[in-house]
């Protein structure tokens, strides 16, 4: 299984605003650090906005910046509400199924139950806990500043 590069860059636009929870950072200054486009970005900001996990200003001093504390959002949530489709084979949406074992087979259910066990998982860490490397990762993402 892969994630999304949208999941993928939801969850490092909000490790870099919760590095500095306080500060605003603009779209550029977070798509330069990771060398993402501008535009994919935004439109990754914007979703995560109507998600409620952070809050934008527009304008001069704007930007983006967390809307509620990094140990208050799970991952697992992230990755669900960003994920999107998460049927990992054709026989786990019913309405596109045209798998002609399904009846048979047993695969659906083992891969569901890595599915569950994976976001087991992600839901036992919040984004304070992607934050354990702090000093490593200001250096890092400063550089591209």
């Amino acid at each position: 299984m892969q994630l999304s590069s949208f999941s993928d860059y939801a969850l490092r636009l909000l490790m870099k605003l919760a590095l500095d929870p306080e500060r605003w950072k603009t779209i550029r200054e977070i798509a330069d650090a990771y060398g993402i486009s501008r535009n994919h970005m935004m439109k990754i900001a914007q979703e995560l906005g109507q998600f409620g996990y952070i809050e934008t200003l527009r304008g001069r001093g704007g930007g983006l910046r967390l809307k509620r504390p990094a140990h208050e959002i799970n991952i697992g949530e992230v990755v669900r509400r960003t994920e999107g489709n998460l049927a990992l084979v054709e026989c786990f949406d019913p309405a596109t199924n045209q798998c002609v074992i399904t009846d048979a087979c047993r695969l659906k259910g083992v891969l569901g139950e890595a599915l569950e066990a994976f976001f087991r998982v992600l839901d036992g860490y919040t984004l304070s806990d992607l934050l354990q490397e702090r000093g490593a990762l200001v250096a890092i993402l400063e550089k591209a500043d």
